[in-house]
């Protein structure tokens, strides 16, 4: 795309109705903008003139009056006008005069309407009178709409880029030059795959990206010469985001690896740089916020206030159409940080540690599955350098610290004690490889639990390259081990959903909660169970339900269709349980797992039995998927 129109169409997707248009609607809208320009006080659209475009302002302002004279509006840069002479009968109802000089983008009456229908909210938009409009603009403003708005909106520059030969002094003065925090390197390509086509023609590839902080600590702090090339300084194994994402995803992405800086593309070409702080001034109440203010605190007693703040950002998200997924991935994200944080100030009061660690989360966490319901699920890997007499007291206090922050901060203590607190999961990593090694080649009742708490799992602090050791080889081991998938079938198959004859609700009957259902012991954790099975099976790496569902539909474990059913029923239940938290939240009760059928709407109901009945499909698949080898018996 030429440089004009790539301008064109990012300037437009940063404001309504454009910024919810997918990339596609956009291209094809950029190549048939006509432009014009209007000095201040001329007249734009004059009373019942003929109007067969839509008209944008580019930059600018320009006031709206009505038939009588009388002021309308006055509109600024990103607003439109003349869509409703286009949906009547194509004469102005509204002159438009410019206030200051103006440049207007005009867009064609075929465009228009072809937009309208291959776009319902761009319909809604346009559609919608002046007070409806209003009231549906403010609401938007008040809501958090982080998990629709695309991250270009973000955007208001283009990056700063420099070739890998610029000198380190001339890198500074162009970001200096441009009040810029950060630079996009550029080098000669060595894989058209990765190549884009700057506006001169020029082919390039992204190298890196060089930042405030690496001016600081690799470059002043380290003496590094003015004259050294910025390509031998470039940040490496750059990550990257698409146009097209959320804003919700780029969050995510700058969470899950630990940077502030992120390149945007709009197919391979850079479009912007998205820093933390653009996403926090636009979201201040966001999951993000809440996990910079963690990493701000400098005591337990200060994360301990932040838990009231997490069940807000929950009833918010849930509150606002998030999803399943990114309510999980979401309050996993703050867990893992809460861990993170504690495990900081563990090590500033302890001391450095002794040998390497990693501090381990299993469970919901590390599926990224949590909701406002959750207990602590973590162990510590340490160093095979590990020696009990010497470095265990250390290693105990750590995880006392940190199990006692995480309850203060509302994640209960484990009634299991899967816990690093508990020395059976305060191990080296060796002795980890033959924990997951015996569980697999010798499956017992003891060791499938183990199995269906350990085989999901994810690095909160320390050596990562830990758990990667452990995924690596429980993906190795557990496909080619028929008696161990065999058994863990059969281990998935002890929760079964609460369906009687003719599909009716077979209720709980424990007192506490009399005629009630536990979504999660009867709904989403067996379906858990059994997508954990199928992923074992297929050598999948993921941990979250949903993404270990996208590896099994790309196998040939399954039916065509089958893991659609699975991904609709887990999201159905997920949220039924999740709103249901919700709820109690409201009304200042402790959040639970169980619900009252005759409380549920009627469609709802429905629905409940369709993902309950495609979970006990799937159970009974289960075990003919995979039965016990012949040669072995029955496993123990």
């Amino acid at each position: 795309m030429e440089a004009e129109l790539l301008e064109i169409r990012q300037h437009m997707g940063r404001f309504p109705p454009f910024d919810a248009l997918d990339d596609d609607l956009l291209d094809s809208m950029a190549g048939q903008i006509e432009v014009a320009y209007f000095k201040a006080g001329s007249d734009i659209l004059q009373l019942d003139q003929e109007l067969h475009e839509l008209c944008y302002i580019r930059s600018g302002a320009v006031e709206i009056r009505r038939r009588t004279g009388d002021l309308y509006d006055r509109l600024g840069e990103g607003d439109i006008f003349g869509h409703f002479s286009l949906l009547r009968n194509n004469r102005v109802r509204f002159p438009a005069r410019a206030l200051e000089d103006t440049l207007i983008y005009y867009l064609p009456e075929t465009v228009f309407q072809h937009l309208c229908e291959a776009d319902e909210h761009f319909a809604d938009f346009v559609e919608l009178e002046r007070p409806r409009l209003e009231a549906a603009v403010e609401e938007h403003k008040k809501a958090n709409d982080m998990m629709i708005t695309r991250v270009r909106k973000l955007l208001t520059r283009y990056p700063v880029m420099v070739e890998a030969s610029a000198t380190v002094q001339e890198a500074a003065r162009q970001i200096t030059a441009a009040q810029a925090s950060s630079a996009l390197i550029l080098d000669e390509p060595d894989d058209p795959r990765y190549t884009f086509i700057d506006s001169q023609d020029r082919p390039w590839r992204l190298r890196g990206i060089l930042t405030d902080s690496d001016f600081r600590t690799r470059i002043v702090a380290e003496g590094v010469s003015p004259d050294t090339p910025v390509g031998e300084l470039a940040s490496g194994g750059l990550i990257t985001i698409q146009s097209d994402e959320s804003v919700h995803e780029a969050m995510l992405c700058m969470l899950r690896n630990n940077i502030h800086h992120l390149p945007v593309l709009y197919r391979r070409r850079p479009v912007g740089i998205v820093h933390l702080s653009d996403i926090i001034r636009y979201e201040t109440h966001s999951s993000l916020y809440l996990v910079s203010n963690i990493f701000h605190q400098s005591s337990v007693d200060g994360l301990a206030r932040l838990a009231p703040d997490v069940r807000a950002a929950f009833v918010r998200m849930v509150e606002e159409g998030a999803s399943s997924q990114m309510v999980g991935s979401a309050l996993s994200t703050i867990g893992r940080s809460f861990a993170r944080r504690l495990l900081e100030l563990a090590e500033e009061a302890l001391g450095p540690p002794p040998v390497a660690y990693c501090f381990m989360v299993n469970g919901s966490m590390a599926r990224n599955e949590q909701t406002a319901v959750t207990d602590q699920d973590n162990a510590l890997i340490l160093s095979d350098d590990f020696e009990p007499a010497r470095h265990d007291a250390y290693f105990l206090s750590l995880a006392q610290f940190v199990s006692d922050g995480l309850a203060a901060c509302g994640y209960t203590y484990c009634k299991g004690e899967v816990m690093a607190t508990n020395p059976h999961w305060r191990q080296p990593l060796s002795v980890w490889k033959r924990y997951f090694e015996e569980w697999i080649e010798s499956p017992t009742p003891e060791r499938l639990l183990h199995c269906s708490i350990f085989f999901d799992l994810d690095s909160a602090h320390g050596e990562e390259a830990y758990v990667e050791q452990l995924q690596d080889l429980i993906a190795k081991k557990a496909p080619n081990s028929p008696l161990f998938l065999a058994a863990l079938a059969r281990n998935a198959l002890n929760r079964t959903p609460p369906l009687g004859f003719f599909r009716t609700f077979v209720m709980e009957k424990d007192g506490k909660h009399n005629n009630s259902i536990n979504l999660k012991r009867r709904g989403t954790a067996p379906l858990v169970d059994l997508i954990r099975v199928h992923a074992l099976a297929c050598g999948s790496r993921a941990q979250n339900s949903f993404e270990r569902l996208d590896d099994i539909a790309a196998t040939q474990l399954l039916a065509p269709g089958a893991s659609d059913k699975l991904r609709y029923a887990m999201e159905l239940l997920s949220m039924v349980r999740i709103r249901h938290q919700v709820f109690d939240l409201q009304q200042e009760h402790e959040p639970d797992n169980n619900i009252e059928p005759e409380n549920v709407a009627d469609s709802e109901r429905h629905h409940l039995k369709d993902a309950f009945q495609a979970l006990s499909h799937a159970q009974k698949f289960l075990k003919y998927r995979y039965p016990v080898p012949a040669q072995t018996g029955r496993a123990r």
